[in-house]
């Protein structure tokens, strides 16, 4: 059986994945006044803003001043606004190769020889040509500028058409130059194309007069890519090979003006020169995209800015610090790289490991003898990474190890290897794997012989070996350090565990295990260690009991790594049989399994939890995946035996939005989020939901009333009469001002016209029914002013009655039997006593159901101190009989 809808982690996007195969197309956009350069990668375009994605791999890419088209084998997609897909081109039968914008319409060629035009606007087919692949194979595609309704056709036979496409007609056959045509570019010259032929060679061609004006030779292969340099005054044709060199051509002078070696570790995919500027943008199958700027002496550029992913797939990946922003990654080009999930411009390289780096530099990069082999395993440490290097890593087949400088994105300056090691190199002993301790100040190192070595993370020093000359009798397949640098954990593949004293390195403990290790993994928070068995099954060990406290088992291939949830409820795991699974330690149940296309070969968990991280077989990519525990209702009940995980796509460069919409899913019974009830028994006593504001103050009121109280506003003077008033006489005096007599009160006493509260209303109607639910929410909804104004009401000089203040107390009866809103009843009746005091005394039936209330109230306060002393003597004898 199979879940219905999404599991626990949905795929969010791909780091690290820049350029691709396909050449990249330039655009400028009129209302912006800027250039923007579009790349394929996988199924999504990038303009650096990114495209959705689309079903299959980008195979061709083009451009106009709107729109980017993509294809994928026989579909032809139009882009706007870098983003959305406006339209669709169906028609061919075969997958497109060729793509060229043509004003109101674009040009597609399939591998079958067929040229499709479209019209943008409605998706119709404009004209279809079918060429002759015995006579004439379509290899490049080309508008010469200036030309209307008129394009030209290279093919691998060697010659070239020129094509009317309003008239449907061939107007020029060009004979060629007997080798088969790769590419076409439009010379800054009118009439002038440049064309590159497969044997290396390049001919700038005047197609009016069919003359050629001039020939160049690389000896490098065919040409992959063409671009002029225009509008800057350095006639300038720049030319791609398959071995990633580029080179620059003089047309004044007709000769090679210099040479960019090792631009791309891979074939130039695409190259265009940025009109009115001296910058050159490279693409290649390296999964870099670059841009480089000639400003210096020679004509040679200089690199500007890269976005630069793997080259090769990576191997190993691991979360670097605790704030869940930098992903450190080794791949199988021999480099270290750390990538951002916030944004691309904080990816940092480290470089490619070197026995010389000096060495190396001056060799370069194809001719690198001194380069180390790729990194198999590594551990860093952000504690003390600004001081001294906070990275080891062990190397393919290599007995050295290497440390790594994050702050400086570089390689460290020590190489860690055993002293009786350091004169001569073996071939057969090598480092497996590596640990650093949590305070950044020591390597831990595993051998290939069964030695483990520490050593000093700031000097190089070595500090000390486990056991007498080897720690196992076989290779070491994991090394672990606790979190407070006391214990040491180190795995043997002859299938022992065993524990170290750090600083003695003294053997604690040992234990046999059923079956070979391939690899361990600690979580230094909760202590405990995962170890993953040759027999693909996982055991999860407590390093303070020192005793197997799980063991799962259900995989069927070799299980590649592991991690752990930041809280240590989670082990997650990846295996050959292409399944990530994910186990929930406290009930020992598999709680998630999907499947994905290529198997994962290292996971990583986020120190925050909100992403899984995966590195798959052949893939450049680093693959995120979203906790949706973190924003979503996830069932977490264990997963039935025969559960059948579903195929999960790899996500794209897109972040995807969840749609997971409670709407559109009907909800199973197992997801049916949990409501507590208002009580769980009426033995217990049960606090209301209600925050302290609500009752906490109701016997303060008046003194918070008169706290809050505002002072009496200034009062703005009469304005003086323009002659003052004087009494008549010899002396003259001013008639005093007349004060004004207010002897009207303000207060109006309402007596029979006072109006009856809804809660006054149902009181009265539960003297009969006996049902005081209604009141008593209308109670619990009302504000501490509101409840004081509705008991003040009760009272016959408030507009009551003694039968409605009889039916308060009755209520506050029901509570104190039922049991719950227990701290409601005592506060009401607290605001109740203190309100109406002299009335209670005077009248006999109120005097008889207050006495009720009291004995109630007594043997409810008695319960309770007992429970109360119980618990605190349980818990006093607790820490005595413990401490």
């Amino acid at each position: 059986m199979s879940r219905e809808g999404a599991g626990l982690f949905a795929g969010f996007r791909v780091l690290g994945r820049f350029s691709g195969h396909v050449p990249h197309v330039l655009r400028y956009h009129g209302r912006h006044r800027e250039f923007y350069v579009a790349t394929a990668v996988g199924r999504s375009v990038h303009t650096y803003n990114v495209s959705n994605a689309l079903p299959q791999d980008i195979t061709c890419l083009a451009a106009d001043r709107m729109l980017i088209f993509a294809s994928y084998d026989n579909i032809l997609h139009a882009f706007a606004r870098n983003k959305e897909v406006v339209h669709t081109y169906e028609g061919h039968k075969a997958r497109i190769h060729l793509l060229q914008p043509f004003g109101d319409h674009v040009i597609s060629v399939d591998v079958d020889n067929v040229l499709i035009v479209w019209n943008i606007q409605s998706e119709e087919e404009y004209l279809q040509v079918d060429f002759d692949k015995a006579t004439f194979v379509v290899s490049a595609l080309l508008h010469p500028s200036t030309y209307l309704n008129k394009i030209l056709l290279g093919s691998q036979q060697g010659s070239l058409q020129l094509w009317n496409i309003r008239s449907n007609k061939l107007l020029y056959s060009f004979p060629g130059w007997g080798f088969a045509v790769t590419t076409l570019a439009q010379a800054p010259a009118v009439d002038v194309v440049a064309v590159g032929l497969v044997s290396g060679h390049i001919i700038v061609h005047n197609i009016k007069f069919d003359e050629t004006l001039m020939k160049f030779q690389q000896d490098w292969g065919p040409i992959t890519a063409i671009s002029f340099r225009t509008a800057d005054g350095h006639p300038v044709m720049a030319a791609g090979s398959p071995v990633g060199h580029i080179a620059l051509w003089d047309l004044e002078d007709k000769k090679l003006m210099c040479q960019m070696q090792d631009a791309h570790s891979t074939a130039i995919a695409g190259m265009s020169f940025v009109p009115g500027e001296p910058l050159l943008i490279t693409n290649g199958a390296d999964n870099a995209l670059q841009v480089w700027i000639f400003d210096g002496p020679g004509g040679t550029g200089r690199v500007l800015r890269s976005r630069k992913g793997h080259s090769a797939p990576p191997t190993k990946i691991r979360y670097h610090g605790q704030n869940g922003e930098q992903i450190l990654s080794a791949g199988q080009d021999g480099t270290l790289q750390s990538f951002s999930t916030v944004h691309d411009r904080f990816n940092k390289s480290l470089g490619r490991g070197s026995i010389n780096k000096k060495k190396s530099k001056k060799k370069g990069l194809k001719l690198d003898t001194m380069a180390l082999p790729p990194i198999t395993a590594f551990a860093s440490e952000v504690a003390h990474q600004s001081d001294w290097d906070g990275i080891i890593a062990c190397h393919q087949g290599y007995i050295t190890c290497t440390t790594w400088n994050y702050q400086k994105t570089s390689m460290g300056a020590h190489k860690l290897r055993p002293e009786e090691f350091s004169k001569y190199k073996p071939i057969d002993i090598y480092a497996t794997a590596v640990d650093i301790t949590s305070c950044g100040n020591f390597a831990v190192i595993g051998m290939s012989t069964g030695q483990v070595d520490v050593y000093n993370m700031q000097s190089g020093i070595h500090r000390g070996r486990y056991g007498k000359e080897k720690a196992h009798e076989g290779a070491i397949r994991g090394v672990a350090v606790d979190g407070l640098n006391q214990l040491v954990i180190t795995a043997g593949n002859e299938g022992l565990i065993k524990f170290w004293k750090f600083k003695t390195k003294e053997l604690v403990y040992s234990t046999e295990l059923s079956s070979s290790p391939s690899a361990i993994l600690l979580h230094r928070d909760s202590g405990i260690l995962g170890i993953a068995f040759d027999d693909f099954s996982i055991s999860v060990l407590d390093i303070e009991t020192r005793k197997i406290v799980r063991t799962f088992s259900g995989h069927h291939g070799r299980i590649n790594d592991m991690t752990f949830s930041p809280d240590g409820r989670w082990l997650i795991t990846s295996s050959m049989d292409c399944t990530i699974k994910t186990w929930d330690l406290p009930s020992g149940c598999l709680i998630d399994c999907f499947l994905v296309d290529s198997a994962a070969v290292s996971l990583t968990m986020s120190p925050t939890g909100d992403f899984l991280a995966s590195a798959h077989v052949d893939d450049l990519g680093i693959y995120l995946w979203s906790n949706r525990s973190l924003y979503s209702l996830v069932s977490l009940r264990p997963l039935p035996a025969d559960y059948e995980p579903s195929l999960v796509t790899l996500p794209s460069t897109c972040p995807v939005q969840d749609e997971d919409m409670s709407g559109e899913e009907e909800p199973c019974d197992e997801m049916i989020e949990y409501v507590s009830p208002e009580q769980l028994e009426e033995q217990l006593v049960t606090l209301s939901s209600l925050p302290e504001s609500r009752w906490k103050n109701l016997l303060s009121l008046d003194v918070i009333k008169k706290k809050n109280k505002p002072r009496e506003p200034p009062k703005v003077p009469k304005a003086a009469p323009f002659f003052i008033p004087t009494v008549p006489g010899l002396i003259p005096r001013y008639i005093p001002p007349e004060e004004e007599k207010d002897t009207q009160s303000k207060v109006v006493n309402l007596g029979v016209l006072a109006q009856k509260s809804d809660f006054y209303i149902h009181l009265e109607e539960a003297l009969s029914t006996n049902e005081y639910k209604v009141p008593l929410d209308l109670l619990k909804r009302l504000g501490p002013s509101n409840i004081e104004i509705e008991l003040r009401g009760l009272a016959p000089e408030g507009g009551g009655s003694v039968k409605v203040m009889l039916s308060f107390l009755r209520m506050i009866g029901m509570m104190l039997n039922k049991k719950y809103n227990f701290e409601l009843a005592q506060a009401y009746l607290a605001l109740f006593l203190k309100l109406h005091l002299k009335i209670l005394s005077s009248e006999p039936n109120l005097l008889e159901e207050l006495s009720k209330l009291s004995v109630q109230l007594e043997e409810t306060w008695i319960h309770l101190q007992t429970l109360f002393n119980q618990s605190l003597c349980v818990l006093t004898y607790m820490k005595s009989a413990l401490l």
